[in-house]
């Protein structure tokens, strides 16, 4: 681990001179490549550099011992900095996991009723209300891309974009399955159903990130429709992009304007195509180990939502949130805190073996 993190400090104080040099800052988009990696070794190179003053501070210490004068202040002195080792040392494992690469960006976030009909759409509509408070709490803008309500209020599916600083770091772990246990408001006999809705966290891409030939696109214009079958307006402004070579589909019809509705399709798109390769090599590289929290399967129940017992369970940290008004309020923050915690656990326990 010491000779990773000394190659990280020369590395770091490499790109400390480069971005402080005037023909590099001329280059602007280098410069700011560079500028990124120097704040990403920041934090590991200033954890580092702790450790050495505490390692430096025990050994002076140490030698102090010899001095019946010193000897007090000495003790006291090793005893902290012997205590401070193992815990920086600690930190510092976890801050040389390797980073998540779509970390840092945007997120494209589709929300669909699953097994339970009527009941499942209005679950649907929960979640997404669930996600918007979140996003809202957060400072993150939140764009409706597509919808497909129900009559009442509920969606068949909903996708919508999320901007904002690490939105997707957050909301990755939400992919997946979601139940919800209640009694349904039109159950006259007051039984309880068991409904599902799917949750898929794409980040979003830029161009250079994922190569799609224009050829291979197939364009559809339709007008758009809210609910009840109603048009939205009279021209065909929607817009669905079809992917050929995989038969992936993407659609928008929240804008007036078809220029902005292509956009946003194929905004969605990408993020799509870049899903399934991202899904094709992190396969490849987790070599059959599936991680606990992190496996992002749509087909995996993560979280069942119990109305009469007013309990949220998450199924892969084995932690139950009984604030359940609070929860469903977007108040996520100490179930996210705890599926971040686990899979950060479980990458130190792969980077250990």
């Amino acid at each position: 681990m010491f000779d990773k993190l000394e190659t990280v400090e020369k590395r770091y104080e490499e790109l400390t001179t480069k971005i402080s040099d005037p023909e590099v800052i001329s280059r602007t988009n280098e410069w700011r490549e560079y500028m990124k990696e120097h704040a990403e070794l920041e934090p590991i190179v200033q954890k580092y550099r702790e450790y050495k003053r505490a390692k430096k501070g025990y050994e002076e210490a140490k030698e102090m011992m010899n001095d019946p004068e010193m000897k007090d202040l000495a003790e006291e002195e090793m005893l902290a900095n012997k205590e401070a080792m193992p815990k920086i040392e600690e930190e510092l494992k976890i801050l040389l996991i390797p980073k998540d690469p779509d970390d840092d960006k945007n997120v494209i976030c589709e929300i669909r009723g699953g097994a339970g009909g009527e009941e499942a759409a209005l679950f649907a509509g929960t979640l997404f209300r669930m996600y918007s408070m979140y996003a809202e709490k957060k400072h993150w803008k939140l764009e409706v891309v597509n919808e497909n309500e129900t009559g009442l209020g509920g969606y068949k599916e909903i996708s919508f974009m999320i901007t904002g600083k690490g939105a997707y770091s957050r909301l990755k772990f939400e992919s997946g399955v979601h139940r919800v246990q209640r009694v349904p408001d039109t159950e006259s006999s007051g039984r309880i159903h068991t409904s599902t809705a799917t949750v898929a966290v794409l980040p979003e891409v830029a161009d250079v990130e994922i190569d799609i030939n224009p050829a291979d696109i197939k364009m559809e214009v339709y007008r758009a429709s809210g609910a009840g079958g109603q048009h939205v307006n009279k021209t065909s402004s929607a817009v669905r992009l079809i992917h050929v070579p995989t038969g992936v589909v993407a659609e928008c019809q929240t804008e007036r304007s078809q220029v902005q509705n292509r956009e946003y399709a194929m905004r969605l798109l990408r993020s799509r195509l870049y899903e399934i390769e991202k899904q094709k090599r992190d396969s490849q590289i987790a070599n059959e180990r599936k991680s606990q929290v992190g496996s992002g399967d749509r087909s995996e129940k993560i979280r069942t939502y119990n109305y009469p017992q007013g309990r949220i369970t998450d199924h892969r940290i084995g932690m139950n949130v009984y604030q359940f008004e609070d929860f469903l309020n977007g108040n996520l923050d100490e179930m996210i805190d705890n599926l971040i915690a686990a899979d950060r656990a479980e990458k130190l326990k792969g980077e250990e073996e």
